[in-house]
């Protein structure tokens, strides 16, 4: 029979139709091998991935019988939610004309057995005044009757955090509650359902999301530009984004797209350092798989992995602006933040600070052994007002420094859209004030969350200022992911301003360019300066660098500089070196100021891409994408076949499913590009 192919409300391309009937769902983030998780999480609730059997099974009905899936089990769910779209989905199926497809004897009893599992939380779907889902209009517990003051306008909470406790009003039970507004201020309304506005922006509708041209790297001749200097980059929003924006059904925008990021999604099967180095260094010279002229060389690091972990002091910087008022933007961070609480060591220490129109603390520093009390106040985060982030942001690092840890990890954590405003400060005045805690050892992570007003550029900047990593939460998959699989390499610094360079011989390199990286890019002589900030190794983290190098004596199709010949310059004597190129690094101790040096050559190779090593052909395949995704000018032949092929080849074990989960977002992004091409096609033949 056939399926319902019922449009939900609101408009959705015709291209994200197409994929949702031809593709199998797609797992966001993990493929269906990740490990089921329930995770006492805020309000005593189970919170449930999108890759839990019993959220699978519930997608799976939907887009059988109803052709949608709703969007709270595409971000992650409480147990109380899952419940409301299983009370919905019922209702739904009750509701079909009779004609219509009827549930399979299979199906009818997954859905009991659903109902059964979950009856405690479908006895209160239809009670108000219950435990509940207020996103579905019921509420949660009994409203408070008191807010926290960056959200509702009142005066901050004071910066002593010892008179903190003293303004927390007791219920019944002695939990703690918000605190307490002026009587004029009431309670914000409930809120709103997640519109299907919130979750694809088409074109001509309101969209402010801002991201930072991109010049891609051109081919540079080594005689002329012997040297390539750049920061590694640890930050891996961009493949996120460019997830979120498949998984609406549009192709992203081009500048959303750093190559650099999306390689380094993925982790890579490197050597262990040795020794004292924080770090390893591997290299592979292969053919460049979307250009068979070309070579493609592939410089990997790895982190060590911590003997013991570090104590942390984590401040919490919430966002809680009405811009936030969206379930896939603080609903979905505070989902996000108990999953990180639950990693929390005795000998950590949390802190809470949110802010609006004004700045205040929710949670005093607090250890890891009081789980319940942080996630208390997590729970108790409302958004509305409007945003003065440069006010949180100087509260935060005065909380972070008086709680310094000498031999610990201190680290400020701000969760936004980005979308907030400096205040009477100036975008300089708070970079500077960033790369002074930078320089006093409290790092920066950024999280971003949302769509429609997301400031990419904005919190990019902010995390390379602050010696931190930046990623994007789009799914709850994805804030397990960043805060629980990868925390230690998010959290943990081993090596700090780390710096690459690369110097090219001429007698084997006619031209070479850096792939991704713009962003990152250093003068030569920043190289060899202590005093610029460069990137950040964590532990166990692994870095990827690819270069497109053009063999002396190929007559490539690429077009390269034209450079007229130098007067006053004679040519440098001849290299009797077989090297290909020679790659130094530079890095810090996290807690020091003077860098090491690491030097290497690399020698020159003739192994073809069906040759090259897994980690090579992996890395070269998601440099692809991105190029088809960037429609670059030195794309070559590559095609998203290709990057399947390719990707297939160097799949290996994936314990955690992200690069089977790659590919399925390859497929869906070429089903979106051939939709596109048929849409512009007939535009293109009528213009004259």
């Amino acid at each position: 029979m056939n399926r319902f192919n019922w449009q939900r409300s609101g408009a959705l391309s015709a291209a994200l139709l197409m994929t949702m009937s031809a593709c199998q769902p797609l797992n966001i983030a993990q493929a269906r091998s990740q490990p089921q998780t329930k995770i006492r999480g805020c309000n005593a609730e189970s919170l449930l991935l999108p890759a839990h059997k019993d959220v699978e099974a519930l997608r799976k009905l939907y887009e059988q019988y109803l052709g949608r899936t709703p969007v709270e089990i595409e971000l992650g769910l409480s147990r109380a939610e899952f419940a409301q779209s299983l009370a919905q989905l019922a209702a739904s199926l009750e509701r079909l004309p009779e004609d219509s497809q009827s549930l399979s004897a299979d199906d009818t009893a997954l859905l009991k057995r659903l109902q059964q599992d979950y009856v405690t939380e479908l006895s209160q779907v239809n009670q108000p005044h219950n435990q509940g889902n207020r996103r579905f209009g019921f509420s949660q517990r009994p409203r408070p009757t008191s807010l926290p003051p960056a959200v509702t306008g009142a005066q901050p909470a004071p910066v002593n955090e010892a008179a903190a406790p003293s303004q927390l009003s007791r219920d019944s039970v002695g939990r703690a509650k918000s605190i307490a507004p002026p009587a004029s201020i009431a309670p914000p309304a409930p809120e709103p359902q997640f519109k299907d506005k919130d979750r694809l922006h088409l074109p001509g509708t309101f969209n402010t999301e801002d991201y930072k041209r991109i010049n891609e790297n051109p081919f540079f001749l080594p005689q002329r530009t012997p040297l390539s200097t750049f920061s590694i980059d640890v930050d891996t929003a961009s493949y996120s984004n460019v997830r979120r924006f498949i998984r609406q059904g549009q192709l992203p925008p081009k500048d959303a797209v750093r190559l650099e990021e999306l390689i380094n999604y993925f982790d890579y099967d490197y050597a262990a350092p040795k020794g004292d180095q924080p770090f390893s260094v591997s290299t592979e010279v292969a053919t460049a798989p979307w250009n068979s002229q070309h070579k493609l060389v592939h410089i990997g690091l790895k982190g060590t992995e911590l003997e013991q972990e570090q104590p942390s002091n984590l401040v919490f910087l919430i966002d809680v602006s009405g811009s936030m008022k969206r379930p896939n933007k603080l609903a979905l961070v505070k989902k996000s933040l108990c999953l990180l609480v639950h990693q929390l060591k005795p000998q950590d220490r949390v802190s809470l600070v949110v802010y609006a129109g004004q700045a205040g603390v929710v949670l005093p520093s607090t250890p890891g052994t009081q789980k319940a009390k942080i996630m208390q106040a997590i729970d108790r985060l409302e958004a509305g007002g409007s945003t003065a982030g440069a006010a949180g942001i100087k509260l935060v690092y005065d909380m972070a420094e008086r709680h310094f840890l000498k031999n610990g990890n201190n680290r400020v954590i701000l969760a936004t859209d980005g979308d907030f405003n400096v205040g009477q400060s100036s975008d300089a005045e708070l970079e500077r004030l960033i790369e002074q805690k930078r320089d006093r050892g409290v790092f920066l992570t950024v999280l971003g969350y949302g769509t429609g007003n997301y400031k990419d550029n904005k919190m990019e900047l902010l995390a390379n200022k602050g010696n931190g990593n930046y990623a994007y939460i789009d799914t709850l998959l994805e804030a397990q992911k960043v805060l629980v699989n990868d925390l230690r390499g998010t959290l943990f610094t081993i090596a700090k301003d780390v710096k690459i360079q690369v110097e090219f011989n001429p007698e084997k390199v006619q031209a070479y360019r850096l792939i991704g990286y713009e962003n990152r890019l250093l003068r030569d002589q920043d190289f060899n300066d202590d005093r610029k900030d460069a990137g950040e190794i964590g532990a166990g983290h692994t870095i990827t660098a690819l270069y497109e190098v053009i063999p002396t004596g190929v007559k490539s199709d690429v077009e390269l500089p034209d450079i007229d010949p130098l007067k006053f310059q004679k040519p440098t004597a001849n290299s009797s070196s077989s090297d290909l190129m020679n790659l130094k690094l530079r890095y810090k101790p996290p807690t020091g100021n003077t860098s090491q040096l690491i030097s290497q050559a690399i020698a020159d190779g003739n192994r073809s891409i069906q040759s090259a090593s897994e980690n090579l052909k992996f890395s070269a395949a998601v440099a692809m994408y991105g190029m088809l995704l960037r429609d670059s000018d030195y794309k070559g032949e590559a095609t998203f076949s290709q990057v399947l092929d390719l990707a297939e080849q160097a799949k290996g074990k994936d314990p955690q499913g992200y690069r089977t989960a790659f590919m399925q977002l390859v497929e869906r992004s070429q089903t979106l590009h051939q939709a596109q091409a048929k849409t512009e096609e007939p535009r293109a033949k009528s213009t004259p």
